[in-house]
């Protein structure tokens, strides 16, 4: 007997939301178009991504990494495009495996197109996920918004970002539309475009600008490089100083907590909630996709 409904959940990390799809076999077939039609927030459920919940020894591009850690983020943008890794999902999805029971608080492993991510999950409350460590490409970027234009810090979180340092978060404009890059060839695929100004001592605010789903409340891996540029701006690398530094990061959804290890691991910590759950028509996401 064919299912007639798909089971889905909602949840946010500082209001950063997503639809959840639990489905540990990947039996369920998730084109770009079905996609975005569930993270319309007119006709569909309404979020910025989806967190598409599988094992990673049933899916083609996590198989490899059965070993290390069972369950697969296969995460996709508001638009359907294929994301390498997003910060506030990790926790989003950690939150869910652990509502769904698959798993206690405590450490775990996800698998990601960015790689394996370390999780340490409170029974309630904060997540923090072990980031990994960011590269930083050479060569000058900038980025611009009407006729103004900044330099940006190159920073690469297992996806791309480029960070402006502003002197108000009004000069990011509406984000409507991905601000200009150059040079063209910084990054071929688009980036995620931070805006930064300073709050207080090793605490920043930032506005966003996602590759694939316009300005969102939260990013997790844009606060990542956003703290990282700040440490590196301000004088304070770990790895010179022998020290760990926090940078706390405002967004508009939410606070994080970045930390930069002398190893140069990056630490991300913050809320992540469940906040509904559901079904919807299996007919509906076929003629909605392919109708």
């Amino acid at each position: 007997m064919t299912q007639t409904t798909l089971s889905f959940l909602k949840g946010h990390g500082t209001e950063n939301d997503f639809v959840i799809v639990p489905d540990p076999d990947n039996a369920i077939e998730l084109p770009a178009s079905a996609v975005a039609k569930l993270c319309d927030r007119r006709a569909g459920i309404g979020a910025d991504g989806v967190l598409h919940v599988v094992r990673s020894a049933t899916h083609p591009e996590a198989a490899h990494l059965a070993d290390e850690a069972e369950w697969f983020m296969d995460y996709r943008n508001s638009d359907g495009s294929i994301a390498e890794m997003c910060g506030n999902g990790v926790r989003v999805f950690a939150r869910y495996l652990h509502h769904a029971g698959h798993v206690e608080p405590g450490d775990l492993a996800v698998a990601t197109r960015g790689g394996v991510k370390r999780v340490h999950l409170d029974k309630a409350g904060d997540v923090t996920v072990s980031m990994g460590r960011a590269e930083l490409p050479e060569g000058e970027v900038t980025v611009s918004v009407g006729e103004r234009s900044w330099p940006a810090r190159n920073v690469n979180m297992g996806n791309p970002h480029a960070v402006a340092f502003v002197e108000s978060l009004d000069d990011a404009g509406t984000l409507y539309t991905a601000p200009p890059f150059s040079p063209a060839s910084a990054y071929p695929a688009g980036v995620n475009v931070e805006f930064v100004v300073d709050r207080g001592p090793r605490h920043v605010a930032m506005r966003v600008h996602e590759r694939g789903s316009g300005e969102t409340r939260s990013c997790g891996t844009g606060a990542c490089a956003v703290a990282v540029a700040a440490i590196r701006r301000d004088g304070v690398d770990p790895a010179v100083t022998g020290d760990a530094v926090a940078y706390t990061v405002d967004l508009p959804g939410g606070t994080l907590i970045i930390t930069e290890h002398p190893d140069g691991r990056i630490d991300m910590t913050g809320p992540a909630v469940i906040v509904a759950a559901g079904e919807f028509d299996r007919d509906w996401l076929t003629e909605t996709a392919f109708g």
